[in-house]
């Protein structure tokens, strides 16, 4: 189980850290994706981005948990 993180006494959600994690992840990807050119590809660009930040936030919640075994 994940804990929270103490931060002087303020305690933050750690999914509430994942999701900003994923955010900025996702911040810097579509700043790639869109260099590329690959949005010129995808139907519906805010669905996909929808989808690609729930794909990097379930990443980062496996990671943040371990390995299952």
């Amino acid at each position: 189980m994940m804990q929270e993180i103490d931060l002087h006494g303020v305690f933050i959600p750690t999914f509430g850290v994942l999701a900003l994690a994923a955010f900025m992840a996702l911040a810097a990807l579509r700043r790639l994706l869109h260099a590329v050119g690959f949005y010129r590809l995808v139907w519906h660009p805010p669905l996909f981005n929808l989808a690609l930040y729930t794909c990097l936030l379930g990443a980062l919640v496996m990671l943040a948990r371990g390995v299952p075994r």
